[in-house]
């Protein structure tokens, strides 16, 4: 009996009860659905993420800080109990800035180009003439080689002599009053930047130690990750913010906490082991967005574990099914050993209809998947994901459906083993006379 003979015969008497076998192919149908559409989502989500670090380029940049302080950061957003409090001889804050001793090493380490201690900067709030509410604001340094998408407008220019510039994202530029985000590129806001010594004292009311700084827009970033992090200023404007922030504090307090580097991409991972052993922890643009993924691939593997159940419970089904199967067709059996049929083709028979079964459930799973995700995307492109224009939510890749296809076909060949070895081993002569 030829392959295409066994899977043709195979086939015919997976259909002879028709209820039985398509209740099994749903039970199969739901595991593959689930597994097949959280893929999907899995490859949109990384797709996303994947074009926003290629948009942004510097493939050999690091950012970097005091390890404590990176310590310190992960434990409260991860929601750990407060690290104990321990005072140091010389400043109780020193493990919260990049020391002396640490950016000389730095400099000296094979494969950093460049390594700058960038200056500690904050602001309180920015505003604009079209409303009278002031927000809350977190600025990052724009970095020259590093890239953001745009929506509207550039990044902000990082000559240090430049004039004070702002990318805001277009949530902010909405509160600022301007509805049409585009419009906000060129116009003026202001920022108000707080002197911290004068702030400290209890006799001074918070505006009495702000300056309030003119800084022209120069563009809206596009939604996505990196537009989270807050509003990026250049240099200039960064460099006048520190100075105001340090105002009246003796020079030696005006430390660094963070730094960057231009890194040898091809040593970026010894790098940053060599970072570590001077105290200071690094991260790449990767580094960054795989926290994203991290959190998003979490979500997607509770969804596939259920999936992996329903599969357990289908296979629970092939195994049911099969057996009913063998029982039904016993003086068949018994009929076509004694006409000459191995025990092999007898096993390769019924084996053949338990990866039939795999197979129609996990096909009508990528059909229906499919149907359901470009529905999804077009429901979603409208409404929820208006504002990320290039966030596919689900994208089909062919090779991962045809795995997924083939691991359940392997599944269900694994769960009709035990009834076609029980088919397989029936005496011929018992079987004819089976009733």
């Amino acid at each position: 009996m030829k392959v295409l003979d066994i899977i043709h015969d195979a086939n015919s008497n997976l259909w002879r009860n028709k209820i039985r076998s398509i209740l099994t192919i749903l039970a199969i149908f739901v595991g593959s659905f689930t597994i097949i559409l959280n893929s999907a989502i899995n490859a949109g989500v990384n797709d996303w993420m994947n074009k926003q670090i290629e948009n942004m380029g510097g493939d050999g940049y690091l950012e970097m800080m005091p390890t404590e302080a990176y310590d310190t950061m992960a434990s409260m957003l991860s929601g750990n109990s407060p690290q104990e409090y321990t005072e140091d001889k010389d400043d109780a804050n020193a493990s919260m800035y990049i020391k002396d001793e640490q950016i000389e090493a730095a400099k000296k380490i094979d494969g950093i180009k460049v390594f700058n201690a960038l200056p500690n900067a904050t602001a309180d709030y920015i505003t604009s003439s079209r409303t009278d509410k002031r927000y809350r604001i977190n600025i990052n340094l724009v970095v020259e080689g590093i890239n953001f998408d745009m929506s509207n407008g550039v990044s902000p220019n990082t000559a240090k002599d430049a004039p004070y510039e702002i990318a805001i994202n277009e949530d902010m530029a909405k509160a600022l009053g301007y509805e049409n985000v585009s419009e906000i590129v060129g116009e003026t806001v202001q920022i108000a930047v707080p002197s911290d010594l004068k702030c400290r004292t209890s006799a001074v009311k918070r505006s009495d130690c702000q300056t309030i700084l003119d800084v022209k827009v120069s563009g809206t970033q596009a939604p996505g990750i990196l537009s989270m992090g807050g509003s990026r200023v250049n240099l200039s404007f960064w460099t006048h913010a520190n100075e105001i922030n340090y105002e009246g504090y003796a020079p030696e307090l005006n430390r660094s906490s963070q730094a960057t580097a231009d890194v040898d991409p091809e040593k970026i991972d010894s790098v940053k082991a060599e970072l570590e052993k001077i105290g200071l922890k690094a991260m790449s643009v990767d580094d960054e967005v795989g926290m994203f993924k991290v959190f998003f691939d979490a979500i997607l593997i509770v969804f596939n574990i259920f999936g992996g159940i329903a599969l357990v419970a289908a296979s629970i089904g092939i195994i049911n099914t099969l057996f009913m199967s063998v029982q039904e067709r016993t003086k068949e059996i018994g009929l076509d050993k004694a006409l000459g049929m191995s025990n092999g083709k007898v096993f390769a028979s019924f084996s053949c209809e338990a990866i039939l079964l795999g197979f129609w459930g996990s096909a009508v799973g990528v059909v229906v998947s499919m149907i359901i995700g470009n529905i999804v995307n077009g429901i979603a492109r409208e409404t929820f994901l208006a504002d990320f224009p290039t966030f596919t939510l689900t994208i089909f890749e062919p090779l991962t459906m045809i795995t997924i296809v083939a691991i359940i076909m392997f599944i269900a060949f694994l769960a009709g083993t035990l009834p076609a070895r029980k088919a397989s081993k029936k005496n011929p002569i018992d079987a004819l006379r089976y009733e």
